[in-house]
């Protein structure tokens, strides 16, 4: 074949989208739009590198702070949501051997969070709205500071991205818990009890004679109870997202509503509740049931501490409800009770849950040596390797006194948040992707493996470096969310975006490597019908 052969057909016409499920047809759409936005997030934080060592004449200081406010929101929301719902929509039936309860809501789900996404990025682009992302009250709803249009955008795009995230939630515990119809009735509620963790925390405490048998995978399990934390984020983040657009509506019809009282601390405390489920609960859940997933498919083994896996699983969905005032150590009105206990107490049991996680996936692995160095077992290893440097990080911060140096700095959005992203969760998704990626497309091969090598070693040595001279910039003071013209920084920046340059040649072999395995026809196919009937399962024949 020739080259315009393969970029248009794929590598050896392996591809052909109208054999595919729908199933794998909606899963595809999750993850070529998450890659996209992720593609988004890479380019602009690799603008921000360079207008970070010299000022670039194409973008002004206000459109820099509106990148930085929608950067970390497309790479969340518009990319990992994407993801990690994709996989999970599949993993889920595909585990429990049932169809999905709903392909319609699958497809409203990645439509309305690409539509938020591009609204809110959109908003920030055109309109400068730059409130940043912690969107601290009142400042998203400061109007002399803030496009009042662009704004209400933004929030528009916001509330969209929730929407999309309910309807995951729903058909998630619907496809545990519901019977496909022709089906014998399945026990909903024991399901669901296996899903949240109840009858495994209650299986430490019986005899070995007497545990009852898991209704659901352990996979599944951590699906679950880190959708548990995604509803509860949704929930929260769309009461700011409305408390913040009726400010803004008012406005637009002419009604000050600037008298009316928020208590910015209750706020603060509500909306860090809500961001945190997010960072300290989703991702961390759903980070170790992928561990888990693909520890016992490489290994072929059974899961080492399988009981114990869910019971750490089900405590650290509760621990993930109670660490969200590490984010106000430093600030003066945040009760000191609640900055020991929260912030600090049980911050730093997280080490706790999440090394448990760390160290069960390794044991699993260790078992089955000597084991082939895969494409997905080094992108595990390399979410490993993530967490094992952002965790510790992370619990560095959440110490009072350390926290009145490192807070506000690059430290903390360097080696703790872009390492854990860039390398433990985005690292372990690769892991995922790549095992899933013949399965998606019945048998394509990967076009290029050394362009597989290229992504792994950029990736992993481009998202270290960038957070750890990051890092060294916060030591020497340089906080985050301003920008230094003076180049007090500038060694540290240069550096920072030499990694970073990694990442974005990382990304792009891995984009290039996908294109041309399965053709540009076959990315367009994705979008369009399948042959197969909606109740096919996943692989339908």
């Amino acid at each position: 074949m020739t080259f315009l052969d393969t970029l248009m057909n794929g590598e050896q016409g392996a591809f052909k989208p109208r054999t595919l499920t729908p199933m794998q047809k909606i899963t595809l759409r999750f993850v070529v739009v998450g890659l996209i936005f992720y593609g988004f997030v890479v380019v602009e934080g690799m603008l921000m590198r360079l207008y970070e060592v010299s000022p670039l004449s194409f973008i002004s200081e206000s459109q820099f702070f509106a990148i930085m406010t929608a950067h970390p929101l497309v790479g969340i929301f518009g990319s990992t949501y994407l993801l990690v719902m994709g996989a999970f929509l599949f993993l889920v039936p595909y585990l429990m051997k049932k169809p999905l309860f709903s392909l319609k809501l699958a497809n409203w789900n990645w439509l309305l969070i690409a539509i938020g996404t591009l609204l809110f990025w959109g908003a920030g682009f055109i309109s400068h709205y730059a409130p940043l992302y912690t969107l601290y009250w009142p400042l998203p709803a400061d109007f002399e500071q803030f496009s009042l249009v662009g704004g209400t955008f933004f929030i528009v795009g916001i509330a969209l991205v929730m929407v999309g995230s309910a309807l995951f939630v729903f058909n998630i515990f619907k496809t545990i818990v519901y019977t496909p119809e022709g089906w014998d009735k399945q026990p909903a509620g024991a399901l669901m009890g296996s899903a949240i963790g109840y009858s495994g925390f209650r299986n430490l405490f019986r005899k070995k004679e007497n545990r009852k048998e898991h209704l659901v995978s352990l996979p599944v399990a951590a699906i679950a109870r880190g959708t548990v934390d995604m509803a509860l984020n949704t929930i929260i983040i769309l009461f700011a997202g409305v408390l913040i657009l009726v400010y803004m509506i008012a406005a637009l019809l002419g009604f000050d509503l600037k008298e009316s009282v928020v208590d910015a601390l209750l706020y603060k405390n509500i909306f860090w509740w809500g961001l945190d489920l997010i960072a300290d609960g989703l991702v961390l859940i759903f980070v170790a049931g992928t561990w888990y997933l693909m520890a016992t498919i490489i290994s072929g083994k059974k899961l080492f501490m399988g009981n114990i896996a869910r019971a750490a699983l089900l405590v650290e969905l509760i621990v993930s409800w109670t660490v969200w005032s590490h984010h106000l150590l430093s600030d003066q009105a945040q009760p000191a009770f609640l900055k020991v206990v929260s912030g600090e107490l049980v911050t730093a049991f997280e080490l706790i849950t999440q090394g448990l996680a760390f160290f069960i996936t390794l044991a699993t692995l260790w078992s089955a040596r000597p084991l082939k160095m895969s494409n997905e077992l080094k992108f595990l290893l390399g979410g490993l390797l993530g967490f094992a440097l952002a965790v510790p990080a992370g619990i560095m911060q959440a110490d009072v006194g350390l926290n009145r140096i490192l807070h506000n700095t690059q430290w903390i959005i360097g080696p703790h948040v872009h390492v854990a992203i860039l390398i433990g969760l985005t690292m372990t998704l690769y892991s995922a992707v790549y095992y899933l990626f013949p399965v998606l497309t019945n048998g394509a091969k990967v076009y290029s493996q050394k362009l597989v090598n290229l992504h792994f070693w950029a990736h992993l040595i481009g998202g270290i470096g960038m957070g750890a001279f990051m890092g060294m910039a916060g030591l020497k003071g340089m906080l985050r969310r301003s920008l230094y013209i003076d180049g007090e920084f500038n060694i540290y920046m240069v550096l920072a975006a030499v990694a970073g340059s990694l990442l974005l040649i990382g990304f792009l072999a891995f984009f290039y490597n996908i294109v041309m395995s399965v053709g540009i026809k076959g990315v367009i196919g994705i979008f369009t019908p399948s042959e197969h009937k909606t109740k096919d399962l996943i692989i339908g024949k």
